[in-house]
């Protein structure tokens, strides 16, 4: 049984759907005003962990991740100014080019990382009816109220808003900053906006439409309940998000939500920890904000990044350095040069090539013989097992290093950590590819390959294989191609673990 903590009882519970085997999921998706940093990708890598493990075990998911291209003030609350303002004026365009630009970017990050694509990925502003839509039902209901300045939730009116996520309601108020007005009309600190009013600090903003309440635009929050609500229902499964969304963005989620509907809003709410650079809070400033590009031009694959992620459970705050990076390059790159190994030592070969190709579609149903089962079982039962505890991804990946230093058979073994990549998401399948080194020949190898290559030309094939015998026993293996031999050197499993 998958075993996830929920952030909302701040226990961990056996994790069932609504309505198995299907699943729904929302993610907390980008504000698109700015590149995404490498804090923002341990997010999405453990988003990605989380639908692969549920369609791993079986699970329908249909996944939702919205774009946040409108709304969101810069305090995260009702202070400053829209971010996308912001990134407009900053790089002196259009508030539609900055939302399309780094929505773009984004997008290709979450590629480089191998991120599953979310199966709706909707923006904020073509969902302005439907958050209107939620706004009137708010009215009906009495918990919005209409100023001069904003449509407010009055927070006061959702008994439950004083405890969830564990925080008093005085926790929750938001502290005025100075010469930042946070709304003179609120009836209490802690309302927030659903509809912004074209007034005031926003009489200038560029993005506005015509509401029941004046021109203006919608609130941050009021886009996720919106936008989940039209393609997961009422109640969704799950939703996630940072931790730093538990004081603000997600209570105001489920008191307007809630507040339309009258149900439950969502049954099991997950929160990821920051990722620091140094022990510091990442900062322009500091010098310290780091992107994948930034990885990528220091010789980083975005890969190594992932396999990173991987080395500390989700609800940790985990730790960047360069360091700590190149450790986890090593690590990743040993693992691709272990696989490589495991699939050109003899058993996938021309003739076996559909069990090189085969893809598992469930790691726990995995295509194996009896005996090669018994064998694997072990393995498996403890990937499972760290898996089901709540992601447990560090012990997972102890898992895999204590298969890949076993003596089961080489076959089984490649299977299994195949089967485990489901989950993982590190592309052990392109190892081909990704460790390919050019093999320097010495003079004697040479020799006895074209001793070879001249004895295949004259087909007497079994004096080639005695060359070739010897040429395996010096250390190298031969691929026999439309284009010629192709020779490296083998090298010891042993001398490859980390």
């Amino acid at each position: 049984m998958l075993q996830l903590y929920n952030s909302l009882t701040r226990k961990n519970e056996p994790f069932e759907p609504i309505n198995p085997p299907h699943v729904s999921l929302y993610t907390c998706g980008p504000t698109v005003y700015d590149y995404p940093h490498i804090g923002h990708g341990r997010k999405y890598v453990m988003d990605d962990i989380l639908k692969r493990t549920l369609t791993a075990f079986g699970y329908e998911v249909k996944h939702v991740q919205n774009i946040t291209d409108v709304g969101h003030l810069v305090s995260d609350a009702d202070e400053g100014e829209d971010k996308l303002e912001k990134g407009a004026k900053r790089e002196k365009k259009t508030v539609w080019q900055v939302a399309k630009y780094y929505e773009d970017e984004f997008n290709k990050d979450m590629k480089k990382l191998n991120i599953l694509p979310p199966d709706y990925q909707p923006r904020a502003t073509e969902h302005i009816q439907e958050q209107i839509n939620i706004i009137h039902k708010l009215f009906e209901k009495g918990y919005a109220y209409d100023t001069p300045e904003a449509v407010y939730f009055d927070v006061t009116k959702f008994n439950k808003y004083s405890e969830l996520f564990g925080q008093s309601l005085e926790d929750k108020q938001i502290a005025s900053r100075e010469k930042v007005k946070t709304g003179e009309h609120k009836k209490h600190s802690a309302d927030f906006a659903l509809w912004f009013k074209r007034v005031g600090r926003f009489s200038d903003h560029t993005m506005h439409w015509e509401s029941p309440w004046g021109d203006g635009f919608p609130g941050w929050h009021i886009e996720c309940s919106a936008m989940s609500m039209k393609y997961l229902g009422e109640t969704i499964d799950i939703h996630t998000g940072g931790i730093d969304h538990l004081s603000i963005h997600h209570p105001n989620e489920i008191a307007q939500s809630e507040g339309a509907t009258g149900k439950q809003f969502v049954r099991f709410w997950m929160h990821y920890n920051f990722l620091t650079v140094d022990r510091t809070k990442m900062s322009k400033s500091l010098g310290n904000f780091y992107r994948i590009q930034d990885v990528e031009q220091k010789g980083f694959d975005p890969l190594d990044l992932r396999y990173f992620y991987l080395t500390a459970h989700y609800r940790t705050q985990q730790n960047f350095t360069w360091v700590a990076l190149e450790s986890a390059k090593s690590a990743r790159n040993k693992l691709m040069n272990i696989i490589n190994q495991l699939r050109s030592g003899g058993i996938y070969d021309a003739k076996n090539k559909s069990a090189m190709n085969r893809a598992t579609t469930n790691f726990k149903r995995t295509i194996l013989s009896p005996e090669k089962l018994q064998k694997t079982k072990s393995f498996q039962e403890k990937f499972s097992q760290a898996i089901e505890n709540d992601l447990n991804t560090p012990e997972a990946l102890a898992v895999v290093w204590g298969a890949v230093k076993s003596n089961i058979p080489s076959e089984d073994k490649y299977d299994l950590l195949m089967s485990f990549d489901e989950i993982l998401g590190l592309r052990l399948s392109d190892s081909r590819q990704q460790t390919a080194e050019k093999t320097v020949i010495p003079h004697e190898i040479q020799s006895l390959l074209d001793q070879r290559a001249q004895l295949r030309k004259e087909k007497k094939f079994n004096e080639a294989d005695q060359i070739r015998k010897q040429i395996e026993d010096k250390g190298y293996i031969i691929e026999d191609m439309s284009t010629g031999q192709k020779v490296r050197a083998i090298k010891s499993l042993d001398s490859l673990m980390p």
